[in-house]
């Protein structure tokens, strides 16, 4: 699969672990940065880009880490058609894939430990969307919100 990378200051070591560990396990990994550990650096330099190449189909998938994974989400979902979630926990790993469509995957550099980081993104990446009916109907009703919002602004 070939999956995407972001991360700022805060999560710049888990990131270079996993791209370690998604070459090792046979991904194309798309690193979108940062590439060196820059203290004062900002995530949407890095997750914005990330974002785009996800609803591009550039990379199937996408990571992305900041210090909580908190602002990586926020930005994250800033872009149209991205479906990005904070993960902590096996089960939203993979439901999120399975019942939301999730395509970008966050987490906190500060919170997770590379052993569960890993985890996370190995359960992530072999989850696959469900397309159940119930689950289409939900993603269109929360595609009228983002067609909406368009409108107004």
């Amino acid at each position: 699969m070939r999956v995407g990378l972001a991360t700022d200051h805060g999560g710049f070591e888990l990131k270079e672990e996993l791209v370690a560990k998604l070459k090792a396990a046979g991904h194309e990994v798309v690193d979108f940065g940062a590439h060196q550990l820059t203290p004062d650096d900002d995530y949407p330099d890095y997750v914005t880009p990330l974002a785009r190449a996800v609803v591009s189909g550039e990379v199937e998938r996408g990571i992305a880490i900041c210090g909580s994974g908190v602002g990586a989400s926020v930005c994250a979902n800033k872009t149209e058609g991205v479906r990005a979630c904070l993960i902590h926990d096996h089960f939203s790993a993979k439901q999120g894939v399975e019942d939301d469509h999730m395509n970008i995957l966050c987490m906190g550099g500060r919170t997770v430990g590379a052993c569960v980081a890993w985890d996370l993104v190995e359960t992530y990446l072999n989850a696959r969307y469900s397309q159940e009916a119930r689950h289409l109907r939900r993603l269109g009703k929360v595609a009228l919100l983002d067609a909406r919002e368009a409108r107004v602004s």
